[in-house]
């Protein structure tokens, strides 16, 4: 039996208190958080080189600036290139994106306009509803959404930075920062504490490390699938579908919105590539949910399904889409604590060896007060 089977009802509703009040928490500072978790995953896929590098006889600082500046070095490098090539490009990007969402509405008004015609009875008008919709984001775009998107980019590529040099120190403290964590705790709890920190560090590596190997595998199944479909740059789309299809709920929903805009506009009218698309993402997402994800993140989460979609509900009221993708792997990481400080505080025999240290301490302070 796990120990997630073993909290009381008390110390479960202290766990669910507590990841709303860090999600209410981080949202506030979304701009340091999100830069954390990316240097997560980057300290964990760079940890096996770094540990190779100390065996071949290189320092851990070494190591860790050497892995970190590389990154660092080419995240730059590729900003350099990206930044006047968007520039040269942003106009072009303009009226394509005009062209695949004319696409896009042309399918969707079809659709729209067979549902209607076959059900007449309800008295439906939502073709001239995404018509008007259609119209005004057109007619807005440029002031409305390109220039907000420009400006969060803006915003956020300061905190992206960070990145790199989180991870640096991540490679280089890490070890120290466990061994002064372990420093301060009572030798009672020690071995407590200990697999406290461990199981924290491999449930977020994990979780982590697992949501990129199923990146990887949703992008080639999705490339594949358009391939087959005949649909235009299988690997871009692909690529968009996976990455966005992490966010529970809306992303495998746009991610097939965006398949759809493109579907229409090379091939205006096909109703039946349309559908062909829609059934490539409910399969991979039902290959996820039922396959890949027990497979490939495993049990690095013990948490009841029903606790998991409450969970992202309440983590996407709290914190929006910020909400959904934090929900779960903080929750599996306040679990881990809640396990410990259960067992710690209703252990009998941890206290009384923590109150006969104290005694020991108390006693071994004193001796020399004593006169003889």
């Amino acid at each position: 039996m796990s120990q997630s089977q073993e909290l009381g009802p008390i110390s479960w509703g202290g766990i669910i208190a507590t990841t709303c009040l860090l999600l209410f928490l981080f949202q506030k500072i979304l701009w340091l958080v999100v830069p954390f978790l990316l240097a997560l995953v980057l300290y964990y896929l760079l940890a096996p080189l770094a540990k190779r590098m100390v065996l071949a006889g290189f320092s851990s600082n070494f190591a860790a600036a050497a892995l970190s500046g590389a990154f660092l070095l080419m995240l730059a490098g590729w900003l350099l290139l990206l930044y006047p090539w968007a520039l040269a490009n942003a106009e072009g990007w303009h009226t394509t994106l005009m062209r695949y969402m004319a696409g896009g509405y042309s399918l969707v008004d079809k659709i729209l306009a067979t549902f209607e015609k076959k059900f007449a009875f309800t008295g439906a008008h939502l073709s001239e509803a995404v018509h008007q919709k259609f119209t005004s984001v057109q007619d807005h775009f440029a002031e409305e959404y390109l220039g907000a998107f420009i400006i969060t980019a803006a915003a956020w590529l300061p905190s992206l930075l960070l990145v790199p040099i989180i991870a640096y120190f991540l490679l280089k403290e890490g070890a120290s920062f466990r061994k002064f964590l372990g420093a301060a705790v009572p030798n009672a709890y020690f071995e407590k504490t200990l697999y406290l920190t461990h199981a924290i560090d491999r449930t977020a590596r994990l979780y982590l490390i697992g949501l990129v190997k199923l990146t990887l595998i949703d992008m080639a199944l999705l490339s594949a699938g358009f391939w087959l479909l005949g649909i235009s740059s299988p690997l871009i789309l692909g690529g968009v579908g996976a990455f966005v299809g992490q966010i529970p709920f809306v992303g495998p929903l746009l991610g097939c919105l965006v398949a759809l805009l493109v579907t229409g506009t090379d091939s205006p009218g096909n109703i039946t590539l349309a559908y062909g698309v829609i059934g490539l993402f409910a399969g991979v997402r039902l290959l996820d949910d039922f396959a890949f994800i027990p497979l490939v993140i495993g049990k690095s989460l013990r948490i009841h399904p029903l606790l998991s979609v409450l969970m992202l509900f309440i983590g996407g009221t709290i914190a929006g889409v910020a909400g959904l993708m934090l929900v779960m792997p903080m929750l599996g990481v306040v679990i881990l604590l809640g396990e410990t400080l259960e067992i710690i505080l209703t252990d009998p025999r941890l206290r009384a060896r923590h109150a006969f240290a104290l005694t020991l301490h108390k006693q071994a302070s004193e001796r020399d007060l004593r006169f003889p």
